[in-house]
């Protein structure tokens, strides 16, 4: 049997192109990666088209290449936009008809023309297949249909076409001829089988309308020219012969049927179709073109078909009419109104996706090129199915969780296991050592008692106070020979008061010394709680020194009662199995144990299954999903997210499962333990279990207070003797502070005496020259030699002396400070200078009246150039000794009636726009030789030589400052009434200073003028631990039992003062409780907790 011809598609032909240089382009400015990472998969998709150039036009393979190509390129797609505006290739295709060249930037030309030869290639394969065998008929079927589906793809999918043979006209029309084709070859096997002639029938209408229509599209107008001639030929050559198939068969099923009138008319029509068929098969080309990929034999193939066909019906309709002629007689109706054959389709088109039908189609496209570059917005998307995994997770965790809860909670009601240790024997066990008793005697083995760390503190403490001691009587001393210097000299006795000048260290002296009689107090609470505890603390030393720890704790248990037998109770549980009926503790103990086992493997297995669940989610990418359906899934990602996560859905049934399963066994425990409780063999020795647990938690109760206390002991004593040697620092600085002060006020001294000396001898001088003179002109007067020259008298006087100041003189004060007030003279009453300052003497006393012969020396003027100008005398700036010792060398805390606005500036500072001549100038005097044996002078003379003439040095200042705030406290809390202590005494609210005062902290930040009173790099000392006491009280609250305010009462206690109580020579409150200020910064230090 001769196989009918079948038509294929020619394949587009396309030039060269190069993927490499743009592709590298574009990863370098786009995705900002090394291109040089992806050499080897850009020459990899050039390789694949060149491949794809010379694939087979009638091959499997050749169909293998064309599709890995085109499945690379929509990969590609998910990641690079090849068009004109980015990825910039030119793509060259030819038609596959009238080979017309037509370029584009655009990737879908691309993969249009690609599918077109895929589809070519199938038809080629599909019409070189030996249908005479039942592999190469099925092949030939599957082939036509994927070719009519990938020509579909195209239709659907491609509709602004740039050339002929990817115009929708010519897609819908090759989809015409390869659905015929397919429907013709079906057609062939199943006459070949001898089926039926009905069906037969049928599958030939439908071939035929097929066709027909391709007949149409390749006639059409839009179409002409375009296919070859003889294609139009071949398709209407077929056309007439599957009618003629059509009408033949349904003939014969109406013959079968009994209809022979209408059965010749079919064969009529038949026979029509017949000759039509063979006689456009006798004008077909005997040799086609190339182009229209028919052989040579197409012409002799399709005459022997036709001719055959033609044979065939017109012996049956012979034969047919004979026997209607002889036998059936039935009318024969008029060809036109026979009805149509009805039609059986039996080929379709194979969508692109059902291609390669069993075969592994990622095996033939292969692994994605550029696989390891994702764009942005499918990592975008696989952030967001992440976060979705991430609920989930902690979804069912936090069910994990719970039930993990609720098992624990439930075990811990019933007091499980623990509660079988008891019942099975085990409340012996109970009376063992506590391993936390143990651990608290051996720490107390490792520390000595507290009695040598109380004999130091107080060593300590008497150091302190010696210290203190030991300034007061200073401080004293120096005011005893100042006062008495005043006595012997009077008025010439300038120097300053020094009940001024110590009251700052004496209220030091004081707080220091309230400060360590306030921890006094603390170090005798701290000693009241070693002595109440001493026994204790050595018998749990001795305990632990001895490693009878447990001995210990059972004596106590013993005098608890905890060990005493209870009546009725047996040895053991498990042996009192003389319960008639029901079973026996042992039984039910048993019972209980393996619900206890299974609850375990529950929990366990929950925790695997939860565990399994994470690695899994952990592991779980989407990427790849998420790339290839980047088209499908815009705006429905959510719905891909959850038909992915239904993958964990077994994992979260498990641990349902489980909760549930849990549940059930955690009711059969509850009822199962509570029979046993129930149990008159077991309720007998409850009794007794309590028992010994209340013991032991009163005995681990007494030791732990006991541990604790000699805990808070340690910590009291370190901070104590932190205090100490703190305090030890302070009152050494203070020390050395007294000390420079009554140094300077000795060299004071020492000045001050060799100057009245100077002004006595000078004055004696003085006389002696005047009444010299006044004999020299007597004798002159007497003289009778005459004058030799007018020569003035003057040439030859002597030169006078120099004028010196006359201390005794009633109209001249002498040589002291400016507005010195008086010896006794209140500060807070002090009246300010005026504008021009009046004479005033010294101390306030007048000079002595047998002293006023002395003349006196010439008048000072105030702006005279010669004499050095100082600032005004202002309280707490040092003046230079050439201008007198300054009595006011250090801050005196009082109240000025003089307004803010009138004080002098700080101390080291000139007095603000103060004109000169309001400013005592005076030349120092010239100091003379001492003599020896003037009473308390030789208390000045003893620590210091006399200063030479014209060379006098001033002593170094004295920076004194009071106790500053920032102790250090190691920790020691604040008490518990802020609101009633004073600031630091750099931080106080100070009243207005007088005009002879400037703040301290002024006066020490600023340059000080050369004088007496400060040595130089002094160190103010730090403040003392505690408040200065200022009359201050302090009052403990009363002790309402071992640790009523912590570890030797060192916490909240309340300092108070009396109403009426006032600091000491102060006009203002220097370190009270009712003091101007928010609080006693310093009263938080002597707490040592």
């Amino acid at each position: 049997m001769v196989q009918a011809p079948m038509l294929s598609s020619p394949l587009k032909q396309t030039s060269e192109i190069d993927w490499v240089e743009p592709l590298k382009t574009y990863i370098r400015h786009n995705y900002g990666d090394d291109p040089e990472k992806y050499s080897e998969e850009c020459n990899t998709l050039n390789r694949l088209r060149q491949d794809m150039r010379g694939a087979g036009a009638d091959s499997a393979s050749g169909r293998d290449l064309l599709y890995r190509y085109y499945g690379q390129l929509e990969l590609l797609d998910l990641r690079f936009p090849v068009d004109e505006n980015h990825i910039k290739i030119s793509f060259t295709w030819f038609d596959a008809f009238t080979h017309k060249p037509t370029s584009q930037y655009s990737l879908a030309y691309e993969k249009a023309s690609v599918i077109f030869n895929i589809s070519a290639v199938l038809s080629c394969n599909a019409a070189a297949q030996n249908r005479a065998e039942d592999q190469g008929l099925k092949t030939a079927y599957h082939s036509f249909q994927a070719s009519a589906g990938m020509f579909t793809y195209i239709n659907e999918n491609f509709l602004h076409a740039p050339s002929i043979d990817l115009n929708r006209d010519t897609v819908k029309t090759m989809i015409s001829i390869t659905l015929a084709q397919a429907q013709e070859i079906f057609l062939e096997r199943q006459t070949r089988d001898g089926k039926k002639p009905g069906l037969l029938a049928k599958l030939a209408s439908q071939a035929h309308f097929l066709y027909s229509q391709a007949k149409e599209g390749l006639e059409s107008e839009s179409l002409k020219g375009v296919f070859d001639s003889s294609w139009i030929k071949h398709v209407q050559v077929k056309s007439y012969y599957i009618s003629s198939l059509a009408e033949y068969n349904q003939a014969l099923a109406d013959d079968e049927g009994g209809e022979h009138g209408i059965a010749i008319a079919r064969l009529q029509l038949a026979d029509k179709a017949a000759k039509a068929a063979y006689n456009s098969a006798r004008s077909f080309p005997a040799k086609p073109s190339p182009s229209s990929n028919l052989g040579s034999d197409t012409a002799s193939s399709l005459q022997a078909t036709t001719k055959r066909q033609m044979e065939i019906v017109e012996h049956k309709l012979t034969t047919m009419t004979k026997d209607n002629d002889l036998i059936y007689h039935h009318t024969v109706p008029a060809e036109a109104s026979v009805q149509p054959v009805p039609k059986l389709p039996a080929a379709k088109a194979i969508p692109v996706s059902e291609l390669y039908q069993n075969q592994d189609i990622q095996r033939i496209i292969g692994p994605d090129i550029f696989q390891k570059i994702v764009p942005m917005s499918v990592t975008e998307s696989a952030s967001m199915y992440d976060e979705e995994k991430a609920k989930l997770v902690r979804s069912e965790a936090e069910k994990v969780e719970q039930a993990n809860g609720e098992m624990a909670a439930s075990l811990d009601y019933l007091k499980l296991p623990q509660s079988l240790n008891v019942l099975k024997g085990g409340v012996d066990n109970e009376m063992s050592s506590d391993s936390e008793f143990e651990q608290w005697c051996a720490e107390l083995t490792n520390h000595e008692p507290f009695n040598r760390a109380f004999e130091l503190l107080q060593k300590d403490k008497a150091a302190v106070l010696e210290s203190l001691s030991k300034s007061t009587k200073q401080l004293d001393m120096e005011e005893s020979v100042c006062e008495k210097m005043r006595s012997k000299y009077g008025g010439e006795w300038t120097q300053q008061p020094s009940s001024r000048l110590t009251s700052t260290l004496r209220t030091d002296i004081k707080s220091y010394r309230d400060t360590v009689d306030q921890a006094s107090n603390s170090d005798a609470q701290l000693m009241s709680t070693a002595r109440q505890y001493e026994a204790d603390f050595d018998e749990m030393r001795r305990a632990g020194e001895r490693d009878e720890a447990d001995v210990l704790y059972q004596q106590n248990l013993i005098k608890l009662g905890g060990n005493a037998p209870h009546r009725g109770s047996q040895a053991n549980l498990l042996d009192e199995d003389y319960e008639e009926g029901g079973p026996s503790v042992a039984e039910q103990i048993a019972r209980v144990e393996e619900l206890l086992r299974k609850l375990s493997l529950v929990k366990r297995e929950r925790g695997q299954v939860l565990k399994d669940l994470k690695e899994k989610v952990h592991n779980d990418d989407i990427s790849n999903v998420l790339i290839l359906n980047k088209k499908q899934i815009a705006n429905q990602e959510n719905q891909l997210f959850q038909a992915e996560l239904e993958k964990f859905r077994s994992h979260q049934n498990r641990l349902i499962s489980t909760v549930h399963k849990q549940s059930s066994l955690l009711k059969e425990l509850t009822r199962t333990f509570g029979d046993l409780l129930q149990d008159k063999r077991v309720r007998s020795d409850q009794q007794r279990y309590e028992s010994i647990q209340k013991s032991r938690g009163a005995v681990k109760s007494k030791y732990k207070k006991i541990y604790t206390a000699h805990e808070d002991m340690i910590q009291g004593l370190m901070r104590a003797q932190s205090f100490y040697a703190e305090m030890k620092d302070s009152v050494d600085s203070l020390e050395k502070n007294v000390d420079a002060f009554v140094n300077n006020r000795r060299s004071e001294g020492a000045q001050l005496l060799q100057q009245i000396e100077q002004n006595k001898s000078s004055a004696a001088t003085g006389q002696a020259a005047a009444e010299q003179e006044r004999l020299q002109k007597l004798m002159e007067r007497m003289s009778m030699e005459p004058q030799k020259s007018p020569t003035s008298p003057s040439q030859h006087r002597p030169q006078p002396l120099a004028a010196q100041f006359n201390y005794d003189s009633t109209t001249h004060a002498p040589l002291r400070s400016p507005s010195h007030p008086s010896a006794n003279a209140d500060p807070r009453f002090t009246i300010p200078p005026r504008e021009s300052p009046a004479p005033v003497v010294p101390n306030g006393y007048q000079s002595h009246p047998a002293q006023s012969h002395t003349p006196q020396p010439p008048a000072v003027s105030p702006t005279s150039p010669q004499q050095q100008q100082y600032p005004p005398f202002s309280q707490g700036a040092a003046a230079p000794i050439g201008q007198g010792y300054n009595p006011m060398a250090y801050p005196e805390r009082q109240q000025s009636l003089q307004p803010q606005s009138q004080q002098y500036p700080p101390y080291g500072q000139q007095p603000p726009q103060q004109p000169p001549q309001h400013q005592y100038q005076q030349q120092p005097p010239q100091p003379s030789q001492q003599r020896p044996g003037q009473g308390q002078s030789n208390y000045y003379q003893q620590s210091h030589s006399p200063l030479p003439p014209q060379s006098v040095q001033s002593p170094t200042p004295l920076n004194f400052t009071s106790p500053s705030q920032q102790y250090p406290s190691y920790g020691f809390p604040p008490i518990q009434s802020p609101q009633n202590q004073n600031p630091p005494y750099h931080q106080q609210q100070q009243p207005p200073q007088s005009q002879h005062q400037q703040p301290f902290s002024q006066q020490h930040n600023q340059q000080q003028w050369p004088g007496y009173g400060i040595p130089q790099n002094y160190v103010p000392p730090p403040p003392p631990p505690g408040p200065p006491g200022g009359g201050s009280t302090t009052q403990y609250p009363p002790n309402t039992g071992p640790w009523a305010n912590g570890p030797g009462g060192y916490a909240n206690y309340q300092q108070q003062r009396p109403p009426n109580q006032q600091p000491q020579g102060q006009g203002q409150s220097t370190g009270g409780v009712n003091g101007q200020g928010q609080g006693d910064p310093w009263a938080g230090l002597s707490q040592w907790k």
